[in-house]
């Protein structure tokens, strides 16, 4: 498995990702819509990052990937596809999250198109969606911005989330 856009490579997370990972996950900006919205310290990273790893034991196409611009390798954030339970039914997310110094130059956009590309032509998927809490309009608009639209609200964890779906 090999995704690239024109800026994008994406690859899978390794072990010398983890202060990059932690940079992310301790900004409380970044996390805001992420979760119980709270910054995670060291171990919280190391279980995510195993977390992770074991999503790409269910498939060789499967999982936060590194964003990386092409031109020069900079890390710019994650996207992936991500297996999900939503209302007890198996689901695909189409997850992305790109690094505050990079918001608003379209990367978000960029990813989760060629995800939703794969998903749905490479992979044969009929169905992916994308997990967004209400109040997440950035996320929103890369969604709408890929032809998904909203499907419902459900509470995963303790958290209302909203369903897009393509």
């Amino acid at each position: 498995m090999k995704y690239e856009t024109q800026r994008l490579k994406f690859r899978k997370y390794n072990d010398e990702d983890f202060d990059y990972l932690f940079s992310l996950l301790s900004d409380p900006e970044m996390v805001r819509f992420i979760g119980d919205g709270n910054t995670k310290d060291a171990k919280s990273t190391t279980n995510f990052l195993k977390w992770i790893y074991s999503t790409y034991d269910v498939g060789p196409d499967m999982g936060l990937m590194v964003l990386e611009n092409k031109k020069d390798n900079t890390r710019i954030g994650h996207a992936g596809l991500v297996p999900q339970t939503v209302d007890g039914a198996e689901e695909i997310e189409i997850g992305y999250w790109v690094s505050r110094e990079h918001w608003g130059k379209g990367y978000a956009t960029e990813a989760a198109k060629a995800l939703k590309n794969y998903g749905l032509i490479d992979l044969g998927e009929n169905r992916l969606v994308s997990l967004i809490q209400p109040n997440n309009m950035p996320s929103k608009k890369v969604a709408n911005k890929i032809g998904m639209d909203f499907d419902k609200e459900i509470v995963l964890g303790d958290q209302k989330v909203h369903v897009y779906s393509t």
